[in-house]
């Protein structure tokens, strides 16, 4: 059987990038969007696609709706959660609106989590859950400061990434912390050292070398561990 994929955030970016890098390698990819988006509906010809819309990881309901409605299909090798935010983020701690900060920590950590236990049981066995995260949010490597309520949510994001691998211990699959490195996105920006087409193709190549691997690990894109 084919290999699967879900692709949790995929109407742009790097969530779009690991939808045709999956695509190009032969496997079946459900990629899930809040709302219709062209590029990803382009992707529909290179391969077997499906489009799940509506999907907000903020938004229970959704998440618990669409964990159902995959019951009855094939579990996924990979289930990746891309999605993220970083509103806000030059902002110091001391002066970002509480609202914000909250959302934040809301959409980049607990959310990829809660996400995370809906799907858990419909993950393959050898098979990996994936969340998206950043060495930003490297407690030792914090040397310099600046955008700390989006290294903070990152942080958080690892911790409750270890405290759910450590209450899933005897599962079947493995938890995987990926930096994609510093990539031109909107997130990013035209600064950034790569483009997505290289962190994609490095994050998909990890991504299926890591297969059957147990516990939480934190990596980049080239698949070296990232200090915690």
């Amino acid at each position: 059987m084919k290999r699967r994929a879900l692709i949790v955030g995929a109407s742009r970016g790097l969530g779009l990038g690991l939808v045709a890098r999956f695509l190009e390698r032969g496997w079946d990819v459900t990629a899930t969007v809040r709302k219709p988006s062209a590029a990803l509906s382009d992707l529909a010809g290179r391969g077997a696609l499906a489009i799940a819309t509506g999907i907000d990881i903020d938004d229970d309901d959704a998440v618990r709706g669409f964990a159902n409605a995959c019951a009855d299909r094939p579990a996924f090798d990979i289930v990746f959660v891309v999605a993220g935010v970083a509103t806000q983020a030059g902002i110091p701690a001391g002066q970002i609106p509480r609202d914000v900060a909250a959302a934040v920590f809301q959409t980049n950590a607990l959310s990829p989590i809660r996400f995370a236990e809906a799907f858990n049981k419909r993950v393959a066995e050898d098979g990996l859950i994936v969340l998206m995260t950043s060495k930003l949010g490297s407690v030792s490597l914090n040397r310099g400061g600046g955008w700390g309520s989006y290294r903070a949510s990152k942080a958080a994001l690892n911790t409750l990434a270890r405290s759910f691998a450590g209450q899933h211990s005897g599962a079947r699959w493995g938890v995987l912390l990926m930096h994609p490195g510093w990539v031109r996105t909107d997130l990013g920006g035209r600064r950034a050292t790569l483009d997505v087409d290289t962190s994609a193709r490095g994050m998909v190549a990890v991504v299926e070398a890591q297969l059957g691997q147990r516990g939480c690990t934190f990596i980049d894109h080239t698949g070296a561990t990232v200090p915690w």
